[in-house]
């Protein structure tokens, strides 16, 4: 029996498409350091720096979970993925979003991904793609921390919906002299705190005494995780790419899941005519 082993993805270089392959259905995670997509019978096909060169130098139009330049994040999704779908393909998109201030991202984000020209764009929490990604227990209250590149995230999930979260305005890239990585570390430990002090249910220590999932390329940081004041966390496969391949999972899902047939005359005598 011969195995086929699929190529891995080289960050920071885009894998060719194969010849006469559709690009479909594409998840897509638009996070404020790297830009990450995902195309089902694929897998992951970018991993690159969010990043758009308007023509006076490099401009960064996610900052902070927020998309600051709309047109700079369109002209960035075409240069990337426009020449990856066939040119009369409409693509169906998942695509992350933020938990806070996830309203005006999701606008922002869906005005953006036009340019790709999709059939349809359905947004997701990236806490709830996480833990699709590590095939949590979503009947049983979650917690996901997600420690990224300029945003920190601590989200309570309940049968899978948001239930509470938190986040702070910082991230592996600001760790250096003047912020240690201690500092993310008493940001979560605050975050979660708060969150324990107003929750009027056992939901938020029930999912802590169950153990925390750890998402996000801090969760590779030991110089952080060690400071993490939990019993039994439990960092994601890859926790760095987790948000864009739950959301693979979920368009896998939708892809899967039967259209409903259309309406038709039913039997004769049950027509009125």
């Amino acid at each position: 029996m011969t195995v086929l082993r699929p190529r891995r993805a080289v960050p920071g270089r885009a894998l060719p498409w194969p010849a006469g392959r559709r690009c479909a259905a594409v998840a897509l995670d638009l996070g404020s350091a790297r830009t990450r997509a995902w195309a089902v019978g694929r897998g992951l096909i970018l991993d690159v720096p969010t990043v758009t060169f308007p023509g006076t130098g490099a401009s960064y139009p996610v900052q902070r979970g927020a998309i600051v330049d709309v047109r700079g994040t369109a002209r960035m999704l075409d240069r990337l993925l426009g020449h990856r779908l066939p040119r009369f393909t409409r693509p169906l998109v998942v695509l992350t979003a933020p938990v806070l201030d996830g309203y005006a991202y999701r606008n922002a984000a869906r005005t953006a991904v036009e340019v790709l020209r999709p059939r349809g764009v359905v947004t997701v929490p990236a806490a709830r793609a996480v833990a699709l990604a590590a095939g949590a227990d979503l009947s049983a209250p979650q917690l996901v921390l997600d420690l990224g590149a300029h945003l920190t995230e601590v989200v309570l999930l309940v049968d899978g919906a948001v239930f509470d979260a938190r986040r702070t305005a910082l991230g592996t890239t600001d760790v250096d002299d003047a912020t240690p990585a201690v500092r993310i570390a008493e940001a979560v430990a605050d975050m979660t705190a708060s969150m324990l002090r107003q929750d009027g249910t056992s939901l938020t220590a029930d999912a802590l005494a169950r153990g925390p999932l750890l998402a996000g390329g801090g969760a590779l940081r030991p110089d952080i995780t060690r400071h993490l004041a939990y019993a039994g966390p439990r960092t994601v496969p890859s926790p760095h790419t987790a948000a864009v391949r739950g959301a693979a999972l979920l368009l896998q899902a939708s892809r899967s899941r039967p259209r409903p047939r259309p309406a038709g005359p039913g039997p004769a005598g049950d027509r009125g005519d």
